[in-house]
């Protein structure tokens, strides 16, 4: 049944190598300084021993050298071309939503199997290489929360429903409200395999479809909506469940953060913002700069590690060196 959680013990297992045709997927557009959340996404997934790489979709004006640093960190950068919505679609939470709906272009990924896809504010504390076992043909991603002022266009937020606790407020039998919402999830983590059909699908889909004011997070859930299915929220800890719903959070349990909240982005955190001066945040901020400051996390490419060449070597190592400096980026084999 879509509505039911993935059980946390189908989750569990040995962490395995990596097969053949399976990534990390991250996103990211502009010369800003969100390019350090990747950096840190990078080192985080090197952390746990992740066996699969991290795959950065850039749109074309993401400068060099970011690009480079990205490289540099043993990262997978493929260009996209940016998305966008009907002209007619500009009603959007923040006006920076609207470049969002790129991510779709992920779905032309097909040289993979299945993708976890991971925002740039996201940081990975623990392996999580166990999801690229989950069945195909679903899309799995944890479910969000209505009860930020952000959701305040909506009618869950205005009679204080949220499907996080359906109990306490039950959506009503009025007629001008409709029946329930359907589970809805946070767009910022999911798990689901690149297919050219479902990208097409997406795109013509996207032309005939209303502007709403989280952009493509709304677009994808109504498009996934008959196959989406919830998995436990250690998976995508939105910062804001601290303390909208602490009941259903267990900190020393959370294997993945999405610093999404308001003022809690590590790179730009002051700790004045609403909720940052919570000993919590302070601890999970504190938690990422130390996997981004820790130079041992950096990629170490297979031939930094490789013996200096003999004499008899070097020519050959001059001609190889020579022939490669065409490539414009190099692709890393694993996060590992």
């Amino acid at each position: 049944m879509a509505g039911e959680i993935v059980d946390k013990t189908a989750l569990l297992g040995k962490v395995k190598q990596a097969p053949p045709r399976a990534a990390f997927v991250t996103f990211l557009a502009g010369n800003g300084d969100y390019v350090n959340g990747v950096v840190g996404l990078a080192k985080g997934l090197r952390k746990v021993r992740s066996a699969y790489p991290l795959v950065v979709a850039v749109l074309p004006d993401v400068p060099e050298s970011h690009r480079r640093l990205l490289v540099s960190q043993g990262c997978i950068v493929r260009e996209i071309e940016p998305v966008y919505p009907p002209e007619n679609q500009i009603q959007f939470a923040m006006a920076y939503y609207v470049i969002n709906y790129s991510k779709l272009r992920i779905w032309e990924f097909v040289e993979y199997k299945k993708i976890v896809y991971l925002d740039a504010d996201i940081q990975v504390y623990e392996n999580i290489d166990r999801l690229f076992d989950l069945p195909d043909g679903h899309f799995y991603a944890v479910m969000d929360c209505f009860c930020e002022k952000t959701w305040s266009h909506t009618p869950q937020f205005k009679i204080g429903y949220c499907q996080q606790c359906p109990d306490k407020v039950s959506w009503p039998a009025a007629a001008d409200l409709g029946p329930p919402p359907s589970l809805y999830f946070n767009a910022g983590m999911f798990v689901h395999e690149p297919n050219i059909g479902t990208y097409e699908s997406l795109l013509a889909t996207l032309e005939i479809t209303p502007p709403t004011p989280f952009a493509e997070q709304d677009f994808l859930n109504m498009f996934f909506k008959d196959i989406y299915k919830p998995i436990p929220l250690i998976y995508n800890l939105v910062l804001a469940m601290l303390w909208r719903h602490p009941e259903k959070v267990e900190l020393e349990k959370v294997q993945v953060v999405h610093y999404c909240a308001a003022g809690s982005k590590p790179w730009r955190y002051t700790g004045k913002e609403a909720n940052m001066d919570r000993e919590d945040i302070k601890m999970l901020v504190q938690k990422w700069w130390e996997i981004y400051n820790d130079k041992s996390l950096d990629y170490k490419s297979p031939a930094s590690i490789i013996a200096a060449p003999t004499a008899a070597e070097q020519p050959l190592r001059d001609a190889l060196s020579k022939a490669g400096a065409a490539a414009k980026y190099v692709a890393a084999p694993s996060a590992a």
